[in-house]
């Protein structure tokens, strides 16, 4: 089954045109090789109401199967742990860094949002550890016994 995907920079400088996003088109990228639709890409500054109202509206207007967030801060009502514990279990492969990283997953309706790192080499690592998996789970959010 393909899903619908949406990815949000979170950048004050991108914002500003400032710095150029790498991250975000670079998601985009792995997410249509992987056979996702992306339906939705955004910009927003570093403030959580900001990306509180991108998040809302993928998941309840929008009704986006996966949104991935990179960089700032990211938010769900609901954690789910065990995603960004394995993004850094792989990132301390590469890096002893990989520990600081301030991930957070979480479900709103029937959206997973993944919150990843803000840099294109480290979004790409965290997102292809994990990708596989999250398409199941996607499976299993979307199906009559979930």
């Amino acid at each position: 089954m393909s899903y619908t995907a949406a990815v949000i920079t979170v950048s004050d400088k991108g914002y500003r045109g400032e710095r150029e996003d790498t991250s975000g088109p670079n998601l985009v990228k792995i997410l249509t090789e992987k056979g996702f639709e992306v339906a939705y890409t955004a910009m927003v500054p570093d403030e959580p109401e900001m990306i509180k109202a991108e998040l809302v509206k993928c998941a309840d207007d929008k009704k986006i199967a996966l949104v991935l967030t990179t960089g700032g801060t990211g938010f769900s009502p609901r954690l789910t742990p065990g995603i960004p514990e394995a993004m850094r279990a792989e990132s301390m492969k590469i890096t002893p860094k990989g520990c600081l990283s301030r991930s957070v997953a979480g479900i709103r309706k029937r959206t997973l949002i993944i919150n990843l790192p803000g840099s294109k080499k480290a979004s790409a690592e965290n997102i292809l550890a994990v990708i596989d998996p999250v398409a199941h789970g996607l499976d299993m959010l979307y199906s009559e016994g979930s």
